[in-house]
């Protein structure tokens, strides 16, 4: 670890707490309905909307309705994906000419978006057209974050309401969050990679002639648009293969740099927005608190295990210390432009956020590297995590957290004034258990059959954790692959677009139960027994419980990959 390293970190820490509270602010009065300069400019349009879809803004919906629209949306946008992607030979611009893509892929990838996850079981240059990555891809890349952003909405209305039978209207959180948050910024970090050198264009691909007089096809097309809803809507699906890693995606440090912002921005600036809507913005800054903690520790540990030398390498004629011509430690699979430092918290950015982008492969860091990036996505990404996702993921731990402090003094439990009874609480439960129920048993299924193991480039404990890590991107909804998994098969297609589906919404119908059973609540007074929630002590029961619920319901599995083959490298054997 060096000083340098160490402050590239903390710059970005930085950057997201300045852009915290301004962002929020923002978003706060968008989403309440209240002027705002860039609505001078985009209130006729929204109005468009409105009355072209049939939408009646000021009528709002009961939670049952909410869902039932939330879910009929995704469902129809999943549709029509699958069908742009079984038609793709026959649409146009398509200059390369890509045929349709199979029936199994098409499933996963269409269940992929829709759901935020981006999971990629193909190469994104040898397999899209043009016309199916934007219509289709970046399409999905807003709707499924604006999904998010209005579920999140929905839960906070739920505790800011008092006796009220609504929690808001989907068709008007989806097309405000869309047309003020999403679109502009997207538009402005689009105009800026461009600057950069990132392509954007129609042209077929390049053919050029290297030194040697071989023949390289370069590819490129509409990249800048997609880049920027890729990273701040958190969904990570590249437009190439390599992701983040490649050069016409991530040109230099500064483009580097915006992206990390980017996944971070809306995500941090939501728990003001929580803050703001219940009236009390100490109440956000201690949620942004417990995910600071988590955060820090994460990307601590990675970049430290990162920057250790590789102990089966000791004794070979490579150099693994820090020096002048050399960054040291284990620099398999990091981006050498942007070195240990910045590819560590890049990853730890990437599995904390649910988006899934990548500069780093994750299957070449050292066991307990790659053990961060599970673990952020096995804790529910709450830790920021994708846009909305991480506020009701971390909302819903913290009803548990003060759960458990109500058992500990024998009172009924309350949170943000709202009393927390058997119904909040199943609902919560049924939601934390659908991502290790799926993942376990999938990966369970797949370590002990053919079809399973036919896919695994590695054999023992890090074959155990590319399965596992699969099934945990794809309940979290992150896309990041841990590497060496040949996913791109008709077991692997179908098994992880179900559970994408179930850990997309397998959440979000209870969230949004425990939305209408709170917004139905009167709000009860502060009195002498109630537990403070934005001093350090609620941050510490908060991250306390987080850290049990994961280490409960996954550490037998997470023992049987990374630790088991950190012991075996300490001991000085192969994996």
């Amino acid at each position: 670890m060096t000083f340098n390293g160490i402050l590239q970190i903390a710059l970005f820490a930085a950057i997201i707490l300045v852009l915290t509270r301004p962002l929020g602010g923002f978003m706060t009065r968008v989403f309440s309905g209240e002027r705002t300069l860039i609505g001078r400019a985009l209130g006729p349009v929204e109005r468009a909307i409105y009355r072209l879809c049939g939408v009646d803004e000021t009528t709002e919906q009961h939670w049952l309705t909410y869902a039932v629209a939330l879910l009929l949306f995704n469902m129809m946008g999943a549709l029509v994906l699958y069908a742009l992607m079984r038609l793709q030979a026959l649409l146009p611009f398509n200059p390369q000419g890509q045929v349709a893509v199979t029936p199994d892929l098409s499933f996963n990838t269409a269940i992929s978006f829709v759901t935020n996850t981006n999971w990629q079981s193909y190469g994104g240059e040898t397999t899209m057209g043009y016309l199916v990555q934007m219509a289709g891809l970046t399409v999905q890349n807003f709707m499924s974050a604006a999904t998010g952003i209005a579920l999140a909405l929905a839960l906070v209305r739920g505790f800011s309401r008092r006796g009220a039978r609504t929690i808001g209207n989907f068709w008007v959180d989806l097309t405000r969050c869309t047309l003020y948050v999403l679109l502009p910024a997207c538009i402005v970090m689009t105009l800026f990679f461009v600057w950069q050198g990132v392509p954007q264009n129609l042209g077929a691909y390049t053919e050029a002639t290297t030194l040697e007089g071989a023949k390289q096809l370069i590819a490129q097309g509409p990249v800048a648009s997609q880049l920027a809803i890729k990273m701040l809507g958190t969904n990570g699906g590249g437009f190439f293969n390599a992701n983040s890693a490649h050069p016409f995606e991530n040109p230099n440090a500064l483009v580097n740099l915006v992206q990390m912002v980017a996944i971070f921005a809306i995500g941090a600036g939501l728990t003001n927005v929580f803050g703001r809507m219940v009236g009390n913005e100490r109440q956000g800054w201690a949620i942004l608190a417990a995910m600071g903690v988590m955060f820090l520790v994460g990307v601590g540990v990675c970049y430290w295990a990162e920057a250790q030398a590789n102990p089966l390498l000791a004794g070979l004629p490579v150099d693994q210390a820090v020096s002048a011509l050399s960054p040291g430690g284990n620099m398999e699979g990091k981006e050498v432009r942007f070195g240990i430092a910045n590819t560590a918290l890049f990853a730890t950015i990437t599995t904390d956020a649910s988006c899934g982008a990548v500069i780093g492969w994750h299957d070449s860091f050292m066991p307990l590297g790659g053990l961060v990036p599970l673990v952020n996505m096995l804790l529910g990404e709450v830790i920021v995590g994708g846009v909305g996702a991480g506020l009701y993921g971390i909302l819903l731990m913290a009803i548990i957290a003060m759960f458990v402090a109500g058992l500990m003094v024998g009172r009924t439990p309350e949170y943000i004034g709202k009393k927390l009874e058997a119904k909040e609480v199943k609902m919560t439960v049924l939601a934390i258990l659908a991502m290790p129920l799926v993942i376990l048993l999938f990966t369970a299924i797949s370590s002990a059959i053919p079809l399973g193991t036919a896919g695994v480039a590695n054999n023992g404990p890090h074959g155990f954790s590319e399965i596992f890590y699969a099934y945990a991107s794809g309940a979290a909804n992150n896309g990041s692959a841990f590497g060496g998994l040949s996913a791109n098969t008709l077991w692997y297609n179908t098994t992880l677009g179900v559970t994408m589906f179930v850990g997309r919404f397998f959440i979000i119908i209870p969230a949004l139960a425990i939305a209408g059973a709170l917004a139905a609540k009167k709000t009860v007074p502060v009195s002498a027994g109630t537990f403070p929630t934005t001093g350090p002590l609620f941050v510490s029961l908060l991250v306390g419980v987080i850290l049990i619920v994961g280490g409960l319901t996954y550490f037998p599995a997470v023992a049987l990959g990374p630790v088991v083959e950190q012991l075996q490298m300490m001991a000085g054997t192969t994996y």
